[in-house]
């Protein structure tokens, strides 16, 4: 049964945004699984986020489909669905954290780590996330929500309150992690250039590039999740709907950068993609010294 509602362009935008982050991320995990060498930990963490993002984008998919193409009022529906988004966004922002602490790691102990650190390890902490994120997204079909109560609910319908401002902090407090381990991944790399800067000039060069990435990688998370986490906080279901899609919107966005951030920039992704597509590799990438900023 169609339901004849008429359409908000902000859910069109929405939609619109769920497919495009669905297909960044389709061809992400496309060649990692199609491509035998690319199974490194590093590689495991980045096929982690891509498959949280392609979700989070058919979540939005699925919640247009189901807002006007199926009889909303049937709870499953609107629990599916939130629950979908929920666990989706929260891995997303969870195994951006991952990838954050292996970066820091990698340089931490730069002689060592790469050989205590192994694949089923990094299985494990994956394994972890999600079981962690999937238990999140049960929480509405569990009972954590406010369909009996409308008063109860958040801005983003059925999630409570409650629910929302602790969703929110918890973001807040995985923010705040990236910041320390961005600043001591900052710290390590230019004591490193400054030990070898004299013998090296280009290492400083590279290393001050990385950490221009990565100041810009810190900014573009915190600008698209920020603005949602401090409205969840302080807003309720009886504000204007039009500022929950202000600020949800740019939050979706970020599953739309973490491809071109994470993968797209990666040499070793960038050489399968022009095998994959040309079956060549342009020679400026076989040339390429690999830097800290390539993480």
């Amino acid at each position: 049964m169609i339901l004849s509602l008429e359409v908000s362009p902000w859910d069109i935008a929405l939609c619109i945004t769920g497919t495009l982050i669905s297909c960044e991320n389709a061809l992400v995990i496309a060649v990692l699984f199609y491509t035998p060498t690319l199974r490194a930990p590093m590689f495991i963490l980045i096929g982690s986020l891509a498959v949280a993002d392609l979700l989070a984008g058919l979540g939005l998919i699925l919640n247009f489909v189901f807002t006007y193409l199926v009889d909303t009022s049937v709870e499953f529906v609107t629990l599916l669905s939130v629950g979908l988004l929920i666990s989706a966004f929260s891995a997303s922002v969870f195994n951006i954290l991952a990838i954050t602490v292996d970066r820091y790691l990698s340089l931490y102990n730069a002689l060592t780590y790469h050989t205590e650190r192994t694949v089923t390890f990094t299985y494990v902490m994956v394994a972890f996330i999600w079981v962690s994120c999937l238990t999140l997204g049960l929480l509405p079909a569990l009972g954590w929500n406010c369909l009996k109560d409308e008063s109860t609910c958040s801005i983003c319908r059925p999630v409570t309150k409650n629910n929302a401002v602790a969703l929110a902090v918890t973001f807040l407090l995985v923010f705040a992690l990236m910041m320390q381990f961005y600043l001591q991944i900052c710290k390590i790399a230019f004591r490193h250039a400054q030990q070898i800067a004299v013998q090296h000039q280009f290492v400083a060069i590279s290393t001050t590039k990385g950490v221009s990435t990565l100041s810009a990688i810190l900014c573009a998370f915190g600008a698209c999740w920020l603005p949602f986490a401090m409205y969840s906080i302080v807003a309720d279901s009886s504000y204007p709907v039009i500022y929950t899609y202000a600020t949800v919107l740019p939050a979706t966005c970020c599953s739309v950068i973490n491809p071109i951030i994470y993968a797209f920039r990666n040499p070793d992704i960038q050489k399968s993609l022009w095998m994959a597509c040309c079956g060549c590799i342009p020679s400026i990438l076989s040339l390429r010294p690999r830097t800290s900023s390539d993480v």
